[in-house]
């Protein structure tokens, strides 16, 4: 390579603007080297053509190439001279490259190794999105999207680093400084420039890295535990006439109101048929019996999936299917049997159950056909989430799902709207990425794959708060994808509705209180007659301070305390199901309040606390009604009522190390903290959740 054509090497930060003519690279190398103090690095061709055209109205040939890339490597290394921490680039040999090759057919081969080999920090691609803007030396606005995909596609096919810069001037001002000094404090804490366009790529702001490894690095603090809530002390209990009246009272009120069922459905099914998956790797047909590897790996839930095969609803099919396969099925011996059936079930090129959502997978045998969770939502939905004969469903999926349930609804939809008379919207969404979590390892040390790319995982389905905080709805009805029940759905709708009446009466007592407030109507006396709704109906506790506080004070906090969303959360008997539970809780500034508390929340190192958690009388089914609305009804930002401090560090093992992921505040615990928030005990036909093939035995879910 020719002496001139190689770069100075440098400490200095390196950003090359690159893309078509007329793309605001000249403005924008400007604007930073200025903002920055530093320089920038003109164009050199410009100069040179325009010279050209002024001589003799020439314009650029293939021979200028060469000498074009020659004149733009020793300006760029001039101005590197006297760079502070900067160096912005208008252009660059790439740009040169590209240009040899669109018009010319050819790049030279020194400028092509060249363009290859100079390095660069980052390189800023400039959007067609402004208006091109004509001069001597300029050549066409015709075709700039065609021209701009050459510029993109070169930069991936070369793997070089880029962000795409789009908008006005200031629009990619401000976005390009954020993104140069964000990139400059990734470089300060060790990671890359490829890393941090990663991270940048994955929509993470690359501040809540820091806050990540942070926590990673510091720890959670424990969640306080006062007590657990029981039974009248944080658990309103209803006879069945009341839940009847509430129900009664919720659809007298419903006309007015509009409705929503929101279903959280991410994630494939893995877990559901993690123990059968564990059977298929470590099992091998022609080295033992599956009765001895039941013995071996002290295998119950193998146990009892083979011997009660054929209650599953998806027995039938797959063995039709094992038949077709294995025309002498019928005289294989019965561990051939059994493995296979177990091998085409989780096979990709057969069932593939552990790969597929719950929703689409077979769950209830009725009479006429098997119903997956999907037709028991809509059916639910139609029963209690309809007013005016429409009802709202909404999943939130995994992208790459979405198709399976589409083209589930496209088959139930119509047939559950037929025969409820009720119009059903189906809308979805999916986990927003830019909320998970990089992984690090024990050392809190981020983790790579092979590829030497950093590794991310989900941030819990707390990062579904942000999914619920899009909807338009009075009252949202939220319920797990997998706790659905075969038959008694006028009981599971009686409950639902009931919850929400509870909801209605105490949202319309909260507004009343909290418009008085507004127009000033409220007295000393009403103020004693609000603290006691507080702390009867709504179980918040006042500090003892309160009571020291001026007259508008105490208005002040009543209306802070009041003006929050609603969740009614019903509450089943503890019978050992893992998972969280209701709790009285004291945060870090002394307050004491209801929350649903998961066991890894909880210090089990602490003995006092540990009592406390078995002490617990209930559990969380995840059957919630919220209110997401202010007594203007306007929409609450749901962000605003998350405790940011109630996420959880996840261990997880890859490749047989420990890989650590923080998961956000879930999205009934942390997420809702600072809600307002009520318990109701409701019966246990509510909580009916498949967490593993074999909850499918259960009597909610076979053929009554």
């Amino acid at each position: 390579m020719e002496k001139n054509l190689r770069q100075q090497k440098t400490n200095i930060i390196k950003i090359a603007l690159f893309g078509p003519e007329s793309t605001g690279k000249t403005t924008l190398a400007k604007q930073l080297a200025e903002y920055y103090e530093t320089q920038w690095v003109p164009e050199f061709a410009r100069d040179y053509l325009q010279e050209k055209w002024e001589e003799n109205q020439h314009l650029c040939v293939a021979d200028d190439m060469l000498p074009i890339a020659y004149g733009q490597v020793d300006l760029e290394n001039e101005k590197l001279s006297s760079a502070n921490k900067y160096l912005f680039c208008d252009t660059n040999l790439m740009v040169t490259k590209v240009f040899s090759e669109m018009y010319y057919g050819f790049c030279d081969p020194l400028l092509n190794e060249a363009a290859l080999e100079h390095e660069y920090d980052l390189f800023f691609l400039t959007d067609i999105d402004v208006p091109w803007e004509k001069d001597d030396i300029r050549d066409t606005p015709k075709g700039r999207e065609t021209v701009f995909s050459v510029f993109k596609q070169t930069l991936i096919d070369t793997n070089k680093l880029f962000i795409t810069l789009s908008g006005d001037k200031k629009c990619r001002l401000a976005k390009a400084i954020s993104i140069i000094d964000n990139l400059s404090i990734a470089n300060q804490h060790g990671f890359s420039s490829a890393d941090f366009v990663q991270i940048y790529d994955h929509e993470i702001p690359f501040d809540k890295i820091l806050k990540q490894l942070e926590i990673f690095k510091n720890g959670i603090a424990k969640a306080n535990l006062i007590s657990p809530a029981t039974i009248n002390n944080g658990i309103l209990s209803l006879s069945e006439a009341e839940f009847k009246h509430k129900a009664a009272f919720f659809d007298l009120q419903k006309e007015k109101l509009k409705l929503k069922k929101f279903v959280p459905a991410s994630g494939a099914a893995s877990r559901m048929f993690k123990f059968l998956s564990a059977f298929l790797n470590d099992f091998d047909i022609k080295k033992e019996t599956i009765n001895a590897y039941i013995n071996r790996k002290k295998d119950s839930d193998l146990s009892i999936f083979i011997v009660a095969m054929d209650k599953f609803p998806f027995f039938k099919t797959l063995d039709e299917k094992l038949r077709e396969i294995y025309p002498d099925f019928e005289t294989l011996d019965r561990d051939y049997k059994n493995y296979y059936f177990i091998k085409i079930l989780l096979s990709s090129d057969y069932f593939d159950f552990a790969n597929k959502p719950k929703a689409v997978l077979p769950f209830h045998q009725y009479k006429t056909h098997i119903a997956n969770p999907i037709e028991e939502h809509l059916n639910e939905c139609v029963h209690y989430a309809t007013t005016n004969q429409v009802s709202n469903l909404h999943f939130t999926v995994s992208e790459n799902h979405q198709n399976l349930f589409e083209n589930e609804v496209k088959i139930l939809k119509e047939k559950v709207e037929k025969s409820s008379g009720s119009q059903i919207n189906i809308s979805y969404s999916y986990q927003n990425k830019s909320t998970d979590s990089i992984c690090v390892d024990v050392k809190n040390i981020p983790i790579r794959d092979k590829e030497n790319n950093l590794i991310f995982r989900p941030g819990g389905h707390g990062a579904l708060i942000e999914n619920l905080n899009e909807l338009e709805s009075d009252i949202i009805f939220i319920k797990n994808i997998d706790n659905v029940i075969q038959n008694h759905i006028d009981k599971i709708a009686l409950y639902k509705k009931a919850l929400a009446g509870i909801l209605i009466e105490v949202q319309q007592q909260v507004f009343s209180y909290l418009k008085a407030i507004e127009n000033q109507e409220i007295k000393e006396n009403n103020v004693q007659e609000i603290i006691g709704f507080l702390m009867q109906k709504l179980n918040i506790e006042l500090n003892s301070d309160f009571n020291k506080f001026t007259f508008e004070n105490k208005i002040s906090k009543v209306k802070d305390l009041l003006d929050r969303p609603i969740r009614v959360c019903g509450m089943v008997k503890n019978e050992g199901e893992p998972g969280g539970g209701p709790f009285w809780v004291r945060n870090d500034k002394g307050i004491v309040s209801l929350q649903i508390v998961e066991t890894s929340q909880v210090d089990l190192a602490n003995k006092k606390q540990q009592e406390i958690l078995a002490e617990a009388t209930h559990f969380n089914p995840v059957d919630l009604v919220c209110g997401i609305k202010n007594y203007k009804n306007e929409k609450f930002d749901l962000l605003q009522f998350v405790d940011q401090k109630a996420g959880f560090i996840v261990e997880k093992s890859v490749d047989g190390k420990t890989v650590k992921s923080y998961e956000l505040p879930g999205l009934w615990n942390g997420a809702m903290a600072n809600w307002l928030t009520i318990f109701v005990a409701v019966p246990l036909i509510t909580f009916n959740p498949v967490k593993t093939v074999n909850d499918l035995l259960k009597a909610a879910h076979q053929p009554q």
